[in-house]
């Protein structure tokens, strides 16, 4: 079983020394130069290079630059994806976003842990542990969602969170660590004003 085979079944894997996972980093890391060098104007070009980093594109997405990630094929993007300024994915593992994903800056979606064991980690040993991500969810600035993560649909997580553990359907939470602090209820339709022309 090669280091990448392990790393996507779960087990300790040397992601520091092996030569493959090496080269395909490199060649990750140099495509997002490329696409973070371009014109912020320069949709076609931010485009082509974006395709050809992310695994699985399921439908429309914007990522506003800068945008780091070691592997890339590893992302699965859903439709309608959003994400501002310094997104960092960390993809040892698979990480899934569903449809109308909507990320603020400088968050870091991390699969990768270091192994506990002083001698394992110190022969660059890793774990890596996929991160999904359910439908209709807005991530608030400066939020990091750890390794073996699941988010539920229709959640709000609030800024400066560390998702430690899963996190269900249909509520805000927040904290360090994030906790469910209530539900999304109708009431919360009626949160913001809304201009209207009859007002």
């Amino acid at each position: 079983m090669t280091e990448y085979e392990k790393a996507q079944n779960g087990f300790l894997y040397d992601a520091n020394y092996d030569s493959e996972l090496g080269k395909l980093r490199l060649d990750c890391a140099e495509k997002c130069y490329d696409f973070n060098m371009c014109r912020p104007s320069d949709f076609e070009s931010k485009k082509k290079i974006m395709d050809n980093i992310i695994g699985i594109i399921r439908g429309s997405y914007l990522i506003t630059q800068p945008f780091h990630c070691d592997y890339g094929k590893n992302i699965t993007l859903g439709d309608k994806f959003y994400s501002n300024y310094n997104l960092t994915i960390l993809d040892g593992a698979k990480v899934t976003f569903g449809d109308n994903v909507f990320i603020a800056p400088n968050c870091v979606f991390s699969t990768a842990g270091h192994a506990i064991d002083t001698e394992q980690r110190n022969k660059g040993l890793e774990i890596a542990l996929p991160i999904t991500v359910g439908n209709n969810v807005w991530f608030g600035a400066n939020v990091t969602v750890l390794p073996g993560v699941t988010i539920g649909s229709d959640v709000v997580i609030g800024a400066g969170s560390l998702v430690n553990k899963d996190i269900p359907d249909g509520v805000i939470a927040a904290g360090v660590p994030c906790r469910v602090i209530r539900k999304i209820t109708e009431e919360d339709k009626h949160k913001y004003p809304i201009y209207s022309e009859k007002d």
